[in-house]
């Protein structure tokens, strides 16, 4: 990797070397929002797959090249078509005019993401290298930009390396420029833009409580002058209202051609907490570099949130002092047919939309790093996130590969810090084998995360073994991977293995990190025999049961610190061959298009949700033969009505265990089950106590019944 695109870990580990911060009672002043100048580079690029040598320089023309705008991925419908997604390289050009380059200024080419390996050119100058596929990265072009047109090249190349992670994984690694590039302009005397694709500005809080808290911001300012400046770093921090709350600056000599750690403190009065769904309140921290005449240098504003996260090994997760029970979905990034993860914040939007209307008070970032949109959604939902690197089922004892994933874990903390969403960092998902190298590795991510960040807690997701297996042992918390019911086990199981593992570490906290079954929209059976999950037969049905079973098994156990079911949504996983199409995994509870919520995701809504609902089961089992149709309803009501055909059948309280009731044997239809379960009348969500009306339509033709749920 070149240099300058990356800062050494040495460099943050220098600490904070000023003390004797002072408060000082500044007028508020307007806020320097225009000092960096960034312009957006997502349009009129020219696109070629496949490898052309010389392709940096003008000496190859891009005739015959596609154009294309970004976010692009060059193997985006290779899942759709059901074709083993393209791997390997592709390049990238376009023209960046610039008017002028001022004298004090520099430039850096910042890319939101690239996957899987990106190499740079700027005018036939290779300006940089970076390894891995989903963390912000930056490169300072400074020297080789020039007033005019500017050829940009950018080769992306996602075949597989053994020196960067990925080595293996459930999931499609799709390639491309799938995210937003831009050009960032700032003066001589800035943030550090070279710190792992991070801000240059940390925010954390202690001793938090309703009276008071203390606040710390570190700050890292680049000096690329070649003498010494005198600068005043100040911090503005304004409440929900934009009214101006706490103000600390502090004068610093900035050191020349290096980068000056800054700490600034202050004390917060009857800080306004965020706190999770219920409040999820954002101040506003405004950050500004100051020169010695006054005029702003460099400026930033980030968002931050007051909060005390504590995990507990016996009651999970205590947000500010109070239990806050947390249960969400694994979700990888936003994906769409056609685009991949190619995608915008509209898409991201509507996957976030969709999650919380399905209740849901956290989420695991899988198996890598999000796009920050992401991160940003879930700050002002008030959604707790477990996010992880890619160090995922394969690995190697390579330095090389042990220093990528180091890159990456820096990345992951530094560019998320300021997040108050984040509550743990994960260094790692089911490594396949427990071995000298694993161990190796998983030990250098928990010391890599601790020194970075010894606020938040570590965590694995281990799978297949037992709870003081080595490869659960590295970290602060633990998560498991348990498939009881659909790999193998039964329903049952997943109670009392959790109990046990809880009896094997009863003084670190534990958690689900994954538990699902597959289910197709367009495979119905009820009630349904167990599935082969290699088979081409998933019925919805199954996926249904599944979660009906696990969640009560996890509800009833307060020591976890967290659920996640495996997955939001479908989603591509290139080799998949499986349930309704191959190269896909039909675990999430709506599908690859967003179009159709699956039984299970409306299990979930009657139990976690507040907002009333109601939802008849097995809609999309329309072509039934049998004489006799149970009717499942899941709902968060006290009280369901049925009605069929105008028919009143009664009305259902919630209970704990299934209630039956038939109609006359002799009725043209046949019998009529209602069932009512947890979820079904009643749960974890409980809306007001009130009846609702539901119908049923049935049509029967020639004699036979069949139903069409409405």
């Amino acid at each position: 990797m070149n240099p300058k695109s990356r800062s050494s870990l040495s460099r943050l580990a220098m600490g904070l070397v000023l003390a004797g911060v002072s408060q000082l009672a500044l007028a508020q002043g307007a806020f320097a929002e225009d000092v960096r100048q960034i312009t957006p580079l997502d349009k009129g690029w020219s696109f070629e797959k496949g490898d052309v040598p010389g392709a940096e320089t003008q000496a190859v023309s891009p005739a015959g090249w596609s154009p294309v705008d970004l976010p692009h991925s060059f193997d985006a419908t290779d899942p759709d078509n059901g074709v083993h997604s393209y791997r390997g390289p592709a390049w990238y050009r376009r023209t960046v005019r610039l008017d002028t380059v001022k004298a004090g200024q520099r430039l850096y080419l910042e890319f939101d993401g690239a996957a899987l390996n990106t190499d740079v050119w700027l005018n036939g100058v290779h300006i940089g290298r970076h390894e891995g596929g989903f963390a912000r990265f930056r490169f300072d072009v400074t020297d080789q930009a020039h007033a005019g047109d500017n050829l940009l090249a950018v080769k992306v190349d996602n075949a597989l390396n053994p020196g960067v992670a990925p080595l293996g994984g459930d999931f499609t690694v799709f390639g491309g420029l799938y995210r937003s590039v831009r050009l960032v302009a700032t003066r001589d005397v800035h943030l550090d833009m070279l710190d792992d694709g991070g801000p240059g500005v940390y925010f954390d809080a202690s001793d938090i409580s309703a009276q008071s808290a203390q606040l710390h911001w570190k700050l890292r300012v680049a000096n690329d002058r070649a003498r010494e400046t005198h600068v005043r770093v100040v911090v503005r921090l304004y409440d929900a209202q934009h009214h101006l709350v706490e103000t600390v600056a502090h004068r610093v000599n900035a050191q020349s051609q290096a980068v000056t750690p800054v700490s600034l403190n202050a004390t917060l009065p009857h800080p306004h907490l965020w706190q999770g769904v219920p409040d999820p309140y954002l101040y506003q921290s405004e950050v500004e570099i100051d020169g010695p005449d006054g005029q702003a240098l460099d400026a930033l504003t980030v968002p931050v949130g007051v909060r005390d996260i504590r995990l507990d090994p016996n009651r999970g997760v205590l947000l500010n002092g109070q239990v806050y029970k947390v249960h969400g979905v694994d979700l990888h990034q936003s994906q769409r047919p056609g685009h991949g993860p190619a995608v915008g914040e509209a898409e991201m939007d509507q996957d976030f939309a969709i999650l919380q209307d399905l209740g849901v008070t956290g989420l695991r970032l899988v198996h890598y790093q999000h796009p920050q949109h992401t991160y940003d959604l879930a700050d002002r939902g008030g959604v707790l996130l477990s996010t992880e690197i890619p160090l995922n089922s394969v690995t190697n004892g390579s330095d090389a590969f042990l220093e990528n994933t180091r890159q990456q874990l820096r990345e992951l903390i530094k560019q998320n810090y300021n997040h108050p969403s984040v509550m743990t960092w994960g260094v790692g998902n089911e490594l396949f084998k427990s071995d000298e190298a694993s161990e190796r590795l998983l030990n250098e991510m928990q010391k890599t995360a601790r020194a970075l960040d010894p606020t938040r807690p570590t965590t694995y997701a281990a799978c297949c073994g037992t709870a003081t297996a080595p490869q659960a042992t590295h970290t602060d918390i633990i998560g498991f991977n348990i498939y009881d019911g659909w790999y193998g086990g039964e329903f049952a199981d997943m109670g009392p293995w959790l109990d046990k593992s809880h009896g094997e570490i009863p003084a670190r906290a534990m958690g689900i990190s994954e538990y699902g079954a597959g289910a197709s929209v367009q495979q119905e059976e009820d009630p349904p025999a167990r599935p082969k999950t290699n088979s081409h037969w998933h019925p919805e049905q199954y996926q249904a049961l599944y979660h009906e079973a696990a969640w009560r098994q996890i509800e009833a156990r307060p020591y976890l610190w967290g659920s996640f079911i495996w997955v939001a949504f479908d989603m591509p996983s290139d080799g998949r061959n499986e349930g309704d199409r191959p190269n896909f995994n039909d675990k999430g509870l709506v599908t690859y298009d967003r179009l159709t919520r699956k039984d299970a995701f409306y299990w979930y809504q009657a139990n976690w949700s507040s907002k009333p609902m109601l939802y008849i089961t097995s809609r999309r089992f329309t072509q039934r033969t049998a004489p006799t149709t149970a009717i499942k309803i899941y709902s968060n009501q006290t009280k369901v009505r049925l009605t069929l055909n105008g028919a009143d059948l009664g009305e259902r309280p919630h209970h704990r265990r299934h209630q039956r009731r038939r109609r006359h044997a002799g009725e043209r239809y046949g019998g009529l089950d209602a069932v009512c379960s947890a979820g079904c009348c009643g749960g974890a969500g409980g809306g007001p106590s009130a009846s609702m009306s539901m119908a049923i339509r049935q049509i029967a033709r020639d004699g036979d019944p069949r139903a069409n749920f409405a």
